[in-house]
């Protein structure tokens, strides 16, 4: 007898993984660049200080309520064919019979094969097999807003918390400097850290989230000197 073994696959973590890469590279970027934008215009340290924290809290309530609006929409949807799919078994077994033996056949099984196949998994479960083999739907992807929003706001959270860590322990006209390169150190390691936990490759991730973070910072820096030098 063959011996069974336990395996997980990474495409289980795609919802929260998806949510938590994103949140906490917006927390890093958002955050390190109105820092740097509002630093390069000469702001005073208190001020600096409030802007980020600021950012931080209306950046975390955004994500979440932007999570859970859109993932809501992608849970609606599946709920909406769920229920479709329901009535056509139970109104058009005929017909939602040929389209899992066309599906079979598409997938390189035989027609006498396939019409067994389908014969087979309509009797075990008609509705779960028509979902995942007909419309794509499965359980490690199914549309979970709460959990998007939670894990997409706790770790925006935790990505701003790390640059404007650097304003009270850093000033000057130095500042601006400072925050950029530790976000991009930041960046980095979250870079590597979502590559490593998806299967990804490493070098990729960390070059992506680094360009488009510098890009970002150097726009509000740019824009912070030429606001500052105008007031002055």
């Amino acid at each position: 007898m063959a011996r069974l073994h336990s395996e997980r696959h990474l495409i289980e973590r795609v919802g929260w993984l998806r949510a938590s890469v994103l949140g906490a590279n917006d927390g890093i970027v958002s955050t390190a660049s109105l820092i740097v934008g509002v630093a390069a215009g000469g702001a005073a340290p208190g001020t600096i200080l409030l802007t980020g924290l600021a950012g931080l809290v209306a950046g975390a309530m955004s994500m979440a309520a932007g999570e859970y609006v859109s993932v809501s929409s992608q849970a609606d949807s599946e709920q909406a064919d769920l229920e479709k799919e329901r009535a056509e078994l139970a109104t058009q077994p005929e017909a939602e019979r040929e389209e899992l033996v066309r599906i079979y056949q598409a997938r390189g099984l035989e027609r006498a094969l396939a019409e067994q196949v389908a014969d087979q998994m309509t009797t075990h479960d008609a509705l779960a097999t028509h979902l995942r083999d007909e419309l794509g739907m499965a359980a490690h992807t199914a549309a979970r807003p709460v959990q998007a929003a939670v894990a997409s706001a706790a770790a925006f959270s935790v990505g701003a918390a790390l640059p404007l860590a650097m304003v009270p322990a850093f000033s000057g006209p130095n500042l601006p400097w400072i925050v950029s390169g530790a976000a991009l150190l930041f960046l980095a390691i979250l870079g590597a850290v979502g590559a490593k936990a998806g299967g990804a490759p490493i070098a990729r991730a960390v070059l992506r989230v680094t360009f488009w973070g510098a890009f970002a910072m150097a726009a509000t820096a740019a824009i912070g000197s030429l606001f500052g030098t105008s007031v002055a």
